[in-house]
């Protein structure tokens, strides 16, 4: 009976050890087990290990194939195959780093963004704060590095009336997915949380109406909980909320 090899075992406990990585990195802190940053360093470890694995793993199948070592050949096929998942998961990920700006608080208005009411009691100790240009050096800089990032996102002009364009917000940021926490008719303002699927971050958006003489005008705000970087999601969600909601 032919005997794999060690390198060949090797190559898929690698691999799998990636996926199990992989996985718990952000399961670890979605549910408390593990903090941010350990968890942030799992992931980067399964995406070396995935990279390693697959560039030995392809040498490797060379060489089975070679000397007709067909239980090596699987195993290494198998480890190939697993490893590619990190790569193929992380790889968005660090593309979009490269291509946005490290900013995570996001807003139509950047000369006066819509505030939070109900959301600030909500956060807990979250380390990013809620006072725009927090984190950047000035407001301004925050500003500048948004609208060069997100020029489409502007001010939404409706022909509703502000108690029916407040209807209509929390409408549709609850049929998007995210749970809104305030409705508030007489201040013109709706507040929702959204939360991500595998890590449980918590982004708190608000959508402030304002009366015109044609209707209302709309701007909206996104912010993170944590992390410096947001990786374009805030200006994502705000742009799909604008979509939705219409004139």
């Amino acid at each position: 009976m032919e005997e794999t090899k060690w390198w060949s075992k090797f190559c898929l406990v690698s691999a799998v050890l990636a996926l199990v990585l992989l996985l718990a990195g952000p399961l670890g802190y979605k549910y408390g087990i593990a903090e941010l940053m350990p968890s942030f360093a799992a992931l980067i470890l399964a995406l070396v290990m995935g990279l390693l694995v697959l560039v030995a793993g392809l040498v490797l199948l060379v060489v089975a194939a070679r000397k007709n070592l067909r239980q090596d050949r699987n195993l290494l096929l198998v480890a190939v195959l697993c490893s590619v998942v990190p790569v193929i998961a992380m790889a968005p990920a660090l593309l979009k780093a490269r291509s946005v700006p490290a900013i995570h608080d996001i807003t139509t208005d950047t000369t006066e963004p819509p505030v939070f009411d109900v959301a600030v009691g909500l956060r807990g100790k979250a380390p990013n704060e809620l006072t725009y240009g927090a984190g950047q050096a000035s407001p301004e800089a925050l500003a500048k590095l948004q609208l060069a990032a997100y020029p489409q996102l502007k001010s939404l002009q409706s022909s509703l009336s502000p108690a029916e364009a407040v209807a209509r917000a929390a409408l549709v940021l609850a049929e998007q997915g995210l749970e809104v926490v305030n409705t508030d008719v007489e201040n013109g303002r709706v507040e929702a949380v959204a939360t991500s699927f595998w890590f449980g971050f918590k982004d708190d958006l608000v959508v402030r109406v304002q009366a015109t003489p044609s209707g209302s005008r709309i701007d909206v705000r996104s912010v993170s909980r944590v992390g410096q970087s947001d990786l374009g999601a805030n200006a994502a969600r705000i742009e799909k909320f604008l979509t939705a909601f219409g004139g």
